[in-house]
């Protein structure tokens, strides 16, 4: 009786995958039904279940669930001759159980509409929007360096901890609110990872736990990188599951907040990306930009890039692919590199708005 139920599950498994295909169909039923519909509530549920607790749940819960799988493949390792169908099946269970899980707490939010549908912008933009965009938020990143250094060639240092940074982020996300009621942020569960150190050489600056809907930061990033990176895996915990939609309204949420340091973070962030989009299109072009930049800017995506350069081993392109390939099975095309959406999005946005 007991494999027949475990064989159920297992072939409910592949019953899911047709059914998700099905969903990448109807963007706007996931739309309306899931990501602005029940998403809501599981989400709010979620964050007031576990916000408020000091620590990550969802990291202790990734713990202890990988004690007690290492455990349970040591224990069950001589059945996997003797009772292989039995094993294997106790496998597929689990897999189709956290698989359900993992779409219904959060995961459907991958299949909604396109960000530039729901916003209703253009996804496309030439070289010479790129270029005259790129242009305005050196100007604005500019400003705001010199209002707060004073001197062109200094880099920008957060005078608060990163802690503060956590408690800080929300108020982004309400002044944001005011136009796109959905956006506000509340209950806050914002943490530093207890796993900073693998993510850190895995090449990752935070996730959410879509478990537990936490929102995870990085707690060895640099504090300069900390208000557009919360800002971000806040976007996920909204709902916007894709990585440059999250990346979009990270930035966002950094400028739209009232504070300056926020503003300069979220305005360099948008920067970088433009940035990397003008070298792809004409690096000529790209050296004559950098020229317009204050030095003390370039410091700070320095500073960053050391960060990162720091910790750089040879399995952190492994986990990077795997990733990659993931974002792509999960109706992300451009996987990790989807820098030009990104921009596409941010000129559309800005096109009749002031920066």
């Amino acid at each position: 009786m007991l494999k027949n139920k475990k064989l159920l599950i297992t072939l409910f498994l592949g019953v899911q995958i047709l059914v998700i295909n099905i969903l990448k169909k109807y963007p706007q039923f996931v739309e309306d039904f899931y990501s602005n519909g029940i998403y809501i509530f599981i989400s709010k549920l979620s964050r007031y279940a576990f916000g408020w607790l000091p620590f990550s749940v969802g990291d202790m819960f990734y713990t202890f669930a990988g004690i007690y799988a290492i455990r349970w493949f040591i224990i069950n390792r001589k059945r996997i001759l003797k009772d292989t169908i039995n094993w294997l099946l106790d496998i597929g269970a689990t897999m189709s159980l956290a698989y359900l899980t993992f779409h219904v707490l959060w995961a459907f939010n991958y299949y909604r509409l396109p960000l530039n549908e729901s916003l209703n912008i253009n996804a496309e933009y030439t070289t010479e929007e790129l270029v005259a965009f790129t242009n305005r938020l050196i100007k604005k990143s500019n400003a705001i360096h010199l209002e707060i250094t004073k001197n062109d060639t200094l880099k920008v240092i957060l005078p608060c901890s990163k802690s503060e940074v956590f408690s800080m982020v929300k108020n982004g996300y309400t002044e944001l609110s005011k136009t796109y009621p959905h956006l506000k942020y509340e209950p806050v569960s914002l943490k530093k990872s207890i796993y900073s150190i693998p993510l850190t050489y895995m090449g990752f600056s935070g996730y959410l736990n879509p478990f537990t809907n936490e929102a995870q930061v990085d707690g060895l990033i640099p504090v300069y990188k900390f208000p557009t990176t919360s800002c971000h895996e806040v976007a996920h915990q909204i709902g916007y599951a894709a990585e440059n939609e999250a990346n979009f309204f990270g930035c966002l949420a950094s400028v739209h907040n009232p504070d300056k340091y926020f503003k300069y973070s979220g305005y360099t962030f948008g920067l970088r990306y433009c940035l990397n989009e003008i070298y792809k299109r004409d690096q000529e072009l790209y050296r004559e930009t950098l020229k317009t930049i204050n030095k003390g800017i370039l410091k700070n995506y320095a500073e960053v890039r050391a960060f990162w350069d720091s910790y750089e081993n040879p399995i952190e392109p492994i986990f990077e692919t795997t990733y990659d390939t993931f974002l792509k099975s999960n109706n992300q095309t451009g996987g990790m590199k989807s820098y030009s959406y990104v921009v596409a999005l941010l000129v559309n946005y800005y096109k009749e708005k002031d920066l």
